[in-house]
């Protein structure tokens, strides 16, 4: 599993690691929420958090990258847009309990038992009505998908998300294939996806 050293490394090349734009996965599922209150935990550059806040969300986004929170900070400046970014290790870090209408967890790639503390800290952090969304390279990409860590203890799994979220209610938990752009031609990345939401 890679430091936050190592994050600052890979993140402090000039370009950006990953795209501007949002995740396709989180615009499919969260475009049509009313905008509330938003937790984007490892946010790496932004991208999520930004697309969020654009559409009217009061967003904090996380990550234990300095150099990550530095880029995702001058990226909302850039586009005009409001977010708080924090850095802070997910290891350690503690949501306020019932504080936020959305948690958003794009590609945090953790073994267990820490994918399952923070999935139950970022469960605890919905208020009733609120939606968790997990969007990760799942273990069946090693053999049959593109790219992403080949260490298969920090890929999750549909089921084993679903577990982790006591309390919730699983609206949707399942491999989804996100097409790759490649020198090569479009290949196929499989991830996992679990949506989720606090009845009440």
């Amino acid at each position: 599993m890679m430091s936050p050293d190592d994050w600052d490394r890979r993140y402090a090349e000039p370009r950006l690691v990953w795209s501007a734009e949002p995740n396709r996965f989180v615009v499919e599922e969260l475009a049509a929420l009313p905008p509330g209150r938003a937790l984007d935990l490892a946010c790496g550059e932004g991208r999520n958090a930004i697309w969020l806040a654009a559409r009217g969300w009061d967003v904090t986004g996380v990550d234990f990258s300095g150099v990550a929170i530095a880029k995702a900070q001058a990226m909302a400046a850039e586009a005009g847009v409001t977010a708080r970014f924090v850095r802070a290790d997910l290891a350690e870090h503690v949501p306020t309990p019932a504080s936020a209408d959305l948690v958003l967890l794009a590609y945090l790639q953790v073994p267990d038992p820490l994918r399952t503390t923070v999935l139950e800290r970022a469960s605890a952090a919905l208020r009733p009505g609120g939606v968790l969304l997990w969007v990760a390279h799942d273990r069946s990409n090693l053999a049959g998908g593109h790219g992403g860590p080949r260490n298969p203890d920090v890929l999750s799994t549909p089921e084993g998300v679903a577990a982790a979220l006591g309390g919730l209610a699983v609206r949707r938990a399942e491999v989804v294939r996100r097409p790759v752009a490649t020198d090569d031609g479009e290949v196929v990345a499989l991830d996992t996806l679990v949506r989720a939401v606090r009845d009440g």
